[in-house]
């Protein structure tokens, strides 16, 4: 993998970040949108849904409440890299509650064998498979994603995932997990969110940035919040030297797929194009990707990268 990829795959990110993609889109607001957030929401014992689940979960922005899941059990490597449970093998579910109860959405990292007893499992349940596919390639073994939606009772929501996510090896949480996270990475995260103007987080070795799209997004008139997985994501985790690894997805409006897709595509790997969700408004798009480079190279050179998509100085891109 060309160690020069990294500016243009961050550009592609401002690209998303900032709206500068080309034609703009008319956001979507029916009149029923406005009423039905203006219903209260419902109360919801959290302690009873991290008992129903079998774990913690933590209060994120937009109301909503997160759980992580991650797939520790499973040895992948892409490129002779060894991916990280956090950098790209990340199950997770996130509520959010609503005037009648909760919806839930999120995403399972299965094997091959686990996908057909997962997917009787959580239909029997009543959560709804909205998108079957995989996130990177050429991994060994192969893993597939599962993004799933639920709308009900917040505990009931709960049982179904746990009963579809017990069928798989997924460990549960481990003792002592935020304390192997917390030394070294090997890159330097502080130089990488002043160059990005966004700080992340080290969460099990790896760095995560999260960039918020700049609209709102709607499903069955509720608006769905950045943690509900619609945030843009980088991930970096270190290969030693400097370098890093990145994946994640930059999420897109229509308008914005193929001016992203150029950019990507002159030095990184895109890994997938599709959907997360099916009735959302406006339609998003997730671009998956997977890049390896000098990590503050890639962050020096994103900077000058963000002026010219930010001043209107697209020519070059």
């Amino acid at each position: 993998m060309n160690r020069g990829i990294w500016p243009l795959a961050l550009a592609a990110v401002t690209l998303v970040a900032f709206g500068c993609s080309g034609r703009e889109e008319p956001e979507e607001k029916p009149a029923e949108h406005a009423r039905t957030a203006s219903a209260p929401a419902m109360q919801v014992n959290w302690t009873a849904v991290e008992q129903a689940l079998g774990r913690s979960g933590a209060p994120q922005p937009g109301d909503v409440y997160k759980f992580g899941l991650p797939r520790s059990d499973l040895t992948v490597t892409v490129d002779r890299i060894q991916l990280k449970p956090a950098f790209a093998l990340g199950s997770w579910v996130a509520f959010k509650v609503t005037s009648s109860g909760a919806t839930a959405m999120g995403d399972v990292v299965l094997r091959d064998e686990e996908i057909e007893p997962v997917m009787a499992k959580l239909a029997g349940g009543g959560l709804e498979v909205t998108a079957f596919h995989h996130h990177v390639l050429h991994e060994t073994p192969r893993v597939y994603y599962v993004h799933i939606h639920g709308a009900g009772e917040a505990v009931a929501l709960a049982q179904a995932v746990r009963a579809a996510v017990d069928l798989t090896h997924t460990p549960p949480p481990a003792a002592g997990t935020a304390a192997s996270a917390a030394g070294p990475l090997g890159i330097d995260t502080a130089r990488i969110a002043q160059v990005l103007g966004h700080s992340g987080k080290v969460n099990g070795g790896v760095y995560q940035v999260s960039v918020a799209r700049p609209d709102t997004t709607w499903q069955e008139n509720i608006v769905i919040p950045p943690a509900m997985g619609i945030a843009t994501a980088l991930n970096f985790q270190s290969t030693g030297a400097g370098s890093a690894a990145i994946t994640g997805d930059f999420v897109l409006r229509a308008a914005e797929v193929n001016p992203v897709l150029r950019v990507l595509r002159e030095r990184i790997e895109v890994t997938a194009v599709h959907n997360h969700m099916l009735d959302e408004q406006p339609r998003l798009f997730f671009m998956h990707f997977w890049a390896v480079g000098d990590a503050l190279k890639l962050a020096e050179g994103l900077r000058r990268r963000w002026t010219k998509w930010t001043s209107g100085d697209r020519a070059d891109a």
